[in-house]
């Protein structure tokens, strides 16, 4: 059984309400000066059953000018629209302005219905149908179906239900039930015993009963009591059914109508977005930038400036590119349809569709921006993915941001990320907790900027390994964390962009310079360490014959790295073979005696007391031996 969302659309006064009444046995007027005025204020909401078993839920929304903001909120989710016209009075200027803006909204199946058939003679009949069909010439009503009916007497309903069903079974998709589910709030109110009660078309997803979900923009975390289809308790609610849910943890004062139900983390709030804007060809207005506008999508009104990023201005029938800046926060998804009006008086100019949810502040005129967007209009979920990724080359985005700023499930990030991936588009590093992504064109950029920053490093510094690997982060990846930055580093040196030793990073080719002053330094070195036995010399002491302290320094480090010296303790240095032997012959010694002092080892070794010290501190260095309490004496470790 499919759901399906019916929508009434048209002039006050031609029909709607009882026109629903009479396919229902229902009254969608709710409130007491609606039934008074004869008018529909607030949106309605019923439901029938088709004879083949689906069942539709209707919304009549209102037909009046000031209710405008009211008629959009219920196009959210809306399937097929009747537009209704009175027989005896034919398109109004609300009829034409209900027109525009279902347009705009993206509805494209419609029945135009002409009611109140039982008021008119047949040649006067045949004649409204003829200015109607010239009057929706050009829409998207061209080639709609025309039923005539008398909401009154009943006449023409039958034909009525069964071009709802045709159209509904052939023509109508499924919702998505597998994405996110999202709830724009069209009204919350509280009743009395259950508390706060919000209702909405579900546009996608499925939302069950226990689940924890998020109010956008509100930022509140609301958990769902029971849930409620047509009437009737259910344990789960589906993309496509009018739905009335109960909530905790939230007050009715908090939500507003242009809330947002979804899941936590699922959405983002923004003041800002990015729009393909069309002004409606029948608009008398131009579009120029800084304009204020009222801005409509889902079921939020919002006031907003328009700053026009491609063109000076835009005229009927005319698109650009804008960035709308939202006075108020606002959580909605890439290719959600929106409307704007004029801030006064009230007419509706254009509307469109949103490119990006969550972009930056934008300049006017800018070539890349244009193309951008360009390519955020033209492209998939995937497309508009490897936006983001690129767009964070310095920080890296998880699947989890992703999910957040396309609101997009992480099920559906992951799946295009994972085509992004085969296509050689991004490199994927899965953590722990998250999966970070990272565009290959800033994988390239990076291997350009290290690589240049490595060879400028060892043309400075001949006689290192490298730059170490704490300072090569600090200097191009302070943004990232050190496991995500060391997964950077095991594809880059995969790759066979970077060579590491040790806690030092270096190119590939790259070698440390063995030349005339390494000799020289690292000869004066071995020959001084070797001179100087088990006494052992101090490193600032040694003189070097004129030779640079800095290159000594560095070519120190080499000796050490190679074995060929190793450091007993603060500047003091000796060959590694003195103490290999240093270690033998006090683990031998430590097989005849348990315990070995400091007097022992200076005995062993010939040496002096300040001089033994470091050697017995540098075998706790290495496990050898372990202190058994007193200063002066080791026991094996």
């Amino acid at each position: 059984m499919k759901n399906i969302i019916v929508g009434t659309a048209g002039h006050i006064d031609h029909g709607k309400t009882t026109l629903i009444k009479a396919l229902t046995g229902r009254n969608t007027d709710r409130w007491e000066e609606e039934q008074r005025r004869g008018i529909t204020i607030d949106l309605g909401f019923t439901y029938f059953d088709l004879p083949g078993g689906d069942r539709v839920g209707i919304i009549d929304v209102p037909g009046h000018e000031r209710f405008i903001n009211n008629m959009v909120a219920g196009v959210v989710g809306m399937d097929l629209v009747l537009l209704v016209i009175s027989a005896d009075e034919g398109i109004m200027p609300q009829t034409k302005e209900h027109v525009d803006i279902l347009s705009l909204l993206g509805i494209e199946k419609s029945i135009i219905v002409l009611n109140k058939c039982d008021l008119v003679d047949g040649e006067w009949l045949e004649l409204v149908e003829e200015e109607v069909r010239e009057e929706l010439e050009g829409t998207f009503l061209e080639h709609a179906p025309v039923v005539k009916v008398s909401a009154a007497t009943g006449e023409g309903l039958d034909g009525l239900i069964s071009t709802i069903e045709r159209m509904t079974s052939d023509e109508v998709v499924a919702k998505d039930i597998q994405t996110i589910p999202r709830l724009p709030v069209d009204r919350a109110f509280s009743m009395s015993g259950f508390g706060t009660i919000i209702t909405g078309t579900l546009v996608s997803g499925t939302i069950s009963k226990e689940d924890t979900l998020e109010m956008y923009p509100v930022g509140k975390e609301c958990k769902i009591r029971s849930i409620q289809v047509h009437g009737q308790d259910k344990d789960k609610c589906y993309a496509g059914q009018r739905v009335a849910i109960n909530l905790s943890n939230v007050k009715k004062r908090e939500i507003k109508r242009g809330c947002v139900l979804a899941p936590r983390n699922s959405m983002k709030n923004t003041d800002l977005l990015d729009v393909k804007l069309r002004v409606l060809d029948s608009s008398m207005r131009v579009l120029t930038n800084h304009m204020r506008l009222h801005f409509y999508t889902g079921t939020s009104e919002i006031l907003c400036r328009a700053v026009l990023l491609d063109r000076e201005e835009i005229g009927p029938g005319e698109s650009g590119y804008v960035q709308l800046r939202l006075e108020e926060e606002a959580a909605v998804r890439r290719g959600d349809k929106f409307v704007v009006r004029f801030y006064s008086p009230m007419e509706t100019i254009g509307g469109g569709v949103v490119l990006e949810p969550n972009p930056g502040v934008k300049r006017r005129f800018q070539q890349n921006v244009i193309e951008e967007l360009e390519r955020k209009e033209s492209g998939s979920t995937a497309d508009v993915i490897e936006l983001h990724v690129k767009g964070h080359g310095d920080t890296l985005i998880t699947l989890a941001e992703l999910a957040k700023l396309t609101a997009l499930s992480v099920e559906e990030v992951q799946e295009d990320v994972g085509q992004l991936e085969s296509q050689g588009l991004v490199c994927v590093f899965p953590m722990r907790k998250d999966t970070y992504v990272w565009h290959a064109d800033s994988r390239r950029a990076a291997e350009q900027t290290i690589g240049k920053t490595l060879r400028a490093y060892e043309e400075k510094y001949p006689y290192r390994y490298g730059m170490k690997k704490a300072e090569v982060q600090a200097t191009h990846f302070q943004k990232i964390k050190p496991n995500v930055f060391d997964k950077i580093l095991e594809l880059l040196i995969g790759a066979g962009c970077l060579k590491r030793v040790d806690e030092f990073l270096c190119t590939p080719e790259y070698e440390v310079r063995k030349d005339g002053t390494y000799d020289k330094i690292s000869g004066i070195l071995l020959d001084a360490f070797a001179d100087a036995k088990y006494d052992f010399v101090r490193y600032s002491e040694i003189d070097l014959k004129g030779a640079d302290r800095a290159a000594a320094d560095d070519i120190l480090n080499i000796l050490l790295e190679e074995r060929r010296a190793v450091k007993v303790t603060e500047d003091m240095y000796t060959l590694t073979e003195y103490m290999d032997r240093a270690k033998e012959v006090i683990l031998k010694k430590l097989a005849e005696d348990p315990l070995i002092t400091i007097a022992q080892v200076r005995d062993l070794f010939e040496t002096s007391r300040k001089s033994a010290k470091p050697i017995l501190e540098y075998m706790d260095s290495i496990k050898v031996t372990k202190k058994t309490g007193a200063e002066s004496e080791r026991i094996a470790y």
